[in-house]
């Protein structure tokens, strides 16, 4: 099997859907020998910044010599983007390879795309010899494929509104589902939470002996300046670090990673100063990427309420003039809200729909963008939109793409700004 034969198995599992359970993943990985007992795994859990912060925990560990494994999704522009170890995207022959491999010893397990890509990350960090796997969840946790792993380790980001379809439409029900993840007598470290799904938190981890420990409690991380913060663990006093992921909300991602690493210090000899030079160094595209111009382009993959107000913020700090919001949704995301948050930052906005992902019509976009006061239109697709909007925005600008991670893969994609990732697939992601 070569690597586009794999890629056209695994997008062809795409039409088992979403199915939320861990049936299928025990039977996986009992027939594959559990690869995940192999490496010690810290499981990431939340709404928003998951990949952020497993990004920077990476980067603090790899810098302090621990072979690492890190598996996220979606990706951008490559399927390879998803398994890395040592912060290196995994070779197209080594997917086609291992994909063949598990398709013969998997071959009467009725797999989804997303079970099958966490078993085949899994088993890739086997071969690799990874010591340290960082394990994001798809969506949820609960449920979630990733949750058939018993980890050394969880975080919870911030929890708030998304997926409501599959996980519940209030933010305690959200909460339960991310809780899920926890295990009896793993150390939980949480983010910044709001009370409500603090409450939730905190009641599961008590009822499985889990000790928790939380930001702002247990450990502090605070701005120090632009780029800058300072983190005050249990035994780490680091003042001035650089944060290389821009965002007020970046902080309380690096200071959860930071305290990931404090935690794990000890058992894998990891020092202060190792983690103050693996934060500087880490990176994370498609999350408010400024790739300059001109005029500037902002790259964030925002689609949720909580991610978009976050970028709002931002924007409103911003003095370029005009600001010009390149938009598109996928059909199941909360939109309108969205729009309502942005309209009192942007000057404009072109909307365009997403290439093979069900997405909200432009038309219908544009009208509701017109009635909470921006100049709309539309475009027939993102490379064109984004033309359009560069035109806008001229020299002092800037042009804001956000609304899906798969409008910015394509972006990055279409102007070759994937920083080698991309390999031109043309599956769905």
């Amino acid at each position: 099997m070569d690597y586009r034969a794999s890629l056209d198995y695994l997008y062809g599992l795409q039409r088992f859907g979403i199915k939320l359970g861990l049936d299928n993943m025990f039977r996986m990985l009992d027939r594959i020998d559990h690869p995940e007992q192999s490496f010690f795994s810290v499981h990431i859990a939340g709404t928003n910044g998951k990949g952020s912060t497993a990004a920077m925990l990476e980067s603090v560990l790899r810098q302090a010599g621990v072979r690492t494994g890190l598996y996220t999704s979606p990706h951008l522009i490559s399927f390879t983007e998803r398994i890395r170890v040592d912060g290196v995207p995994v070779g197209e022959a080594e997917v086609a390879e291992l994909t063949g491999d598990m398709r013969r010893r998997l071959e009467d397990v009725p797999a989804t795309f997303f079970e099958f890509a966490t078993a085949l990350a899994l088993e890739c960090f086997r071969a690799k010899g990874v010591e340290i796997a960082i394990l994001e969840t798809g969506m949820g946790g609960r449920l979630d494929a990733t949750n058939a792993v018993t980890p050394g380790l969880c975080l919870i980001t911030p929890v708030g509104l998304d997926h409501q379809q599959y996980l519940g439409e209030t933010l305690a029900g959200i909460a339960a589902e991310k809780a899920g993840i926890i295990k009896k007598g793993v150390p939980v470290l949480c983010a910044p939470q709001a009370p409500e799904a603090l409450e939730i938190l905190r009641h599961r981890a008590d009822s499985l002996g889990a000790l928790l420990l939380r930001a702002r409690k247990d450990w502090l991380a605070e701005p120090a300046g632009e780029g800058l913060l300072d983190y005050r663990g249990s035994a780490w006093q680091l003042e001035r670090l650089r944060l290389p992921l821009a965002g007020r909300h970046q902080v309380d991602n690096a200071g959860l990673a930071l305290a990931a690493a404090e935690h794990l210090a000890a058992r894998y000899a990891i020092e202060a100063e190792q983690a103050r030079a693996g934060l500087a160094r880490a990176r994370w595209p498609g999350r408010l990427q400024r790739v300059p111009g001109p005029p500037d382009l902002l790259l964030d993959g925002a689609h949720n309420p909580d991610g978009i107000s976050r970028l709002a913020d931002y924007l409103s700090g911003q003095a370029a003039q005009p600001i010009v919001w390149l938009a598109a949704f996928k059909d199941d995301k909360d939109w309108e809200s969205a729009v309502r948050r942005m309209a009192g930052v942007v000057d404009r906005v072109i909307c365009v729909p997403l290439r093979d992902q069900q997405s909200i019509a432009p038309e219908t976009m544009a009208a509701i963008c017109r009635r909470f006061g921006p100049e709309a239109e539309t475009m027939e697709s993102a490379t064109g939109g984004l033309r359009r909007a560069r035109s806008l925005a001229g020299r002092h600008g800037l042009v804001v793409c956000a609304g899906s991670l798969f409008l910015v893969g394509e972006i990055l994609e279409n102007c070759e700004l994937s920083e080698g990732l991309s390999d031109r697939e043309a599956s769905n992601r």
